[in-house]
């Protein structure tokens, strides 16, 4: 079954998302997939096969935030990923992912020793990653994420907190390892760009 069928606009559970753009894609058979009438996926996106996405706590929730999980138009999602959206995850346009990219915007609770961390909600804390941004192999955003323009984050970095446009981040938590800057040509023609106002 997997080698014939795509869920893509027109299909019966497209028809299900909030928004689901022309051109874009969702690779099948996939991992998990509910809370899709709270999901708006934008035009020429790829999502590639075995990925979760989800917005709520299960399916049959009946109240969802209208804009739980939103992936703009023309990214790459990579196979595998797990995006779990419990109130809002925004992913801007032209982001691409590599495969088993993890985010949330709720992690479990801790606050009482004497019930299981598994039965304890978190905090939700909205995620957002900017458009033009590339996520590595591996990577764990966490919920109060705030990821500018395009920001590099490198496989395997556990990403949390704010970072900057333009930012490469890496490590267990990632910082800042570099800014990316234009080259030198962009830079003076945007200099005399400026200059000319």
């Amino acid at each position: 079954m997997e080698h014939y069928g795509d869920i893509a606009p027109g299909t019966d559970v497209a028809d299900g998302f909030a928004a689901f753009g022309r051109g874009s894609c969702l690779g099948f058979p996939v991992e998990g997939l509910f809370g899709t009438a709270a999901m708006h996926i934008g035009t020429e996106t790829l999502i590639g096969r075995y990925c979760t996405l989800s917005v709520g706590y299960g399916p049959g929730q009946l109240r969802l935030p209208p804009r739980g999980l939103v992936i703009g138009d023309r990214c790459v999602i990579g196979a595998r990923a797990c995006i779990t959206a419990h109130e809002s995850i925004e992913i801007g346009d032209d982001v691409w992912f590599g495969k088993d990219v993890f985010i949330s915007d709720a992690s479990h609770g801790v606050a009482d020793p004497e019930v299981p961390i598994g039965r304890q909600f978190g905090e939700h804390r909205a995620v957002s990653i900017g458009d033009g941004s590339w996520i590595g192999h591996g990577a764990i955003i966490l919920p109060g994420a705030r990821l500018g323009r395009r920001v590099v984050v490198a496989a395997g970095a556990v990403v949390r907190g704010e970072i900057p446009d333009d930012s490469v981040v890496a490590g267990v938590p990632a910082r800042v390892v570099r800014v990316r800057q234009a080259p030198p040509a962009a830079r003076s023609a945007s200099l005399r760009d400026t200059a000319a106002l």
